[in-house]
């Protein structure tokens, strides 16, 4: 299951790049009798790793405020979505109300999402990026779809809102099970998305392997209008609830939702951070009953090599200020009351740190 998508081969890139250049660095060529090094006293080691911390801390500062404020960007995910429409208000709001940088300006692009963006990040090619916090978790070990590869100048900025993996069907596809999707036509979501990560796991632990079923790597938006043509017999999509996608597809092709089953779930639980959840039956108008999903949070993170503390305290207080001039429906969990939420495990950014103080968040 642990297959790497075409943006991880950057990041293996990247890291053996990294380690190169700190192999470079830390040159221990010295032979067994130098006795420069070892005559150092203690208080010259503690003086010199004084002065590294802060000339690193110099550089840190001197890189974020040398950036481009009037170009910065936040990667969201497909444009079929959840994460690209939030994503495009996110940005607007937060530019039109940042304090302190009158040339502001964050543009949402599209990108493949959790993993493409935390993968982005590490480059250096964005300063903002929407994911899934599991995902997050894994990037700063080196595990998962970031395995031997770890990513960690990025810190956690806020909760942006619940998402539930909605597993979508034809309703006369014949197909009522996660088994039931043996040789079937399957969109899992784009490379470098939660939502193809969390689809292979779902699909593993109710026994489908890679091969067991036709994988395309495609966005809900995209693998719904192949759904209402009649070309595809399933798509997965962590969205938010109520997906606006799902509902607009609804109206012009009658669909269902498959369940996760009881073993599944506990398969799930057992080897992932992901939650159940219960789809109630009223949240859209095609169900006719709960539905078993899992659930996880969709959190912002910021580089910490192009936000420094003051700009990624500027960004967190313009957000969550006026987060009810988002009209986008999942803009309603992205409140000061929620911030925390999906935090555990990930390092908090410095700037979001100062406006958590501030406003006694705990």
């Amino acid at each position: 299951m642990k297959k790497k998508f075409g943006s991880m081969f950057s990041l293996l890139l990247t890291g053996s790049i990294v380690l190169s250049a700190c192999g470079g660095e830390n040159d221990n060529s010295t032979d067994n009798g130098g006795t420069d090094s070892a005559n150092n006293t203690a208080e010259e080691n503690v003086a010199n790793e004084n002065d590294g911390a802060q000339n690193n801390e110099a550089a840190n500062d001197e890189v974020a405020s040398d950036v481009n404020v009037g170009n910065l960007q936040i990667g969201t995910g497909g444009t079929g979505g959840t994460y690209y429409p939030l994503g495009q208000e996110m940005a607007t709001v937060i530019s039109a109300n940042i304090e302190g940088y009158e040339d502001f300006d964050l543009s949402a692009v599209s990108s493949g999402a959790s993993v493409d963006n935390l993968s982005n990040i590490l480059q250096g090619e964005i300063a903002l990026g929407m994911t899934v916090h599991l995902p997050a978790v894994d990037a700063l070990t080196g595990a998962g779809d970031f395995e031997g590869v770890a990513v960690e100048n990025f810190g956690f900025m806020g909760h942006i809102y619940p998402e539930v993996m909605q597993i979508v069907t034809p309703a006369d596809s014949g197909i009522e099970t996660i088994e039931d999707l043996e040789g079937a036509d399957i969109a899992i979501g784009p490379p470098g998305s939660g939502t193809q990560s969390a689809a292979r796991l779902i699909l593993e632990a109710h026994g489908l392997e890679e091969g067991d079923y036709n994988a395309y790597e495609e966005d809900f938006g995209d693998a719904a209008g192949r759904i209402q043509d009649g070309n595809l017999d399933a798509s997965f999509g962590l969205l938010g609830l109520p997906a606006s996608s799902i509902e607009e597809l609804a109206i012009s092709r009658d669909v269902n939702f498959i369940s996760l089953t009881e073993d599944g779930l506990a398969y799930i639980e057992e080897n992932s951070g992901y939650g159940s959840f219960e789809i109630p039956a009223d949240t859209y108008d095609f169900l006719e009953e709960d539905v078993t999903a899992i659930t996880a949070y969709a959190v912002l993170v910021g580089s910490t090599d192009l936000i420094n503390e003051d700009l990624g305290y500027a960004i967190t207080k313009a957000l969550y200020e006026n987060s009810d001039d988002i009209t986008h429906p999942q803009g309603d969990h992205t409140t000061k009351e929620n911030i925390l939420l999906g935090s555990n495990d990930l390092p908090i950014h410095p700037g979001a740190q100062r406006y958590f103080d501030e406003e006694g968040i705990e």
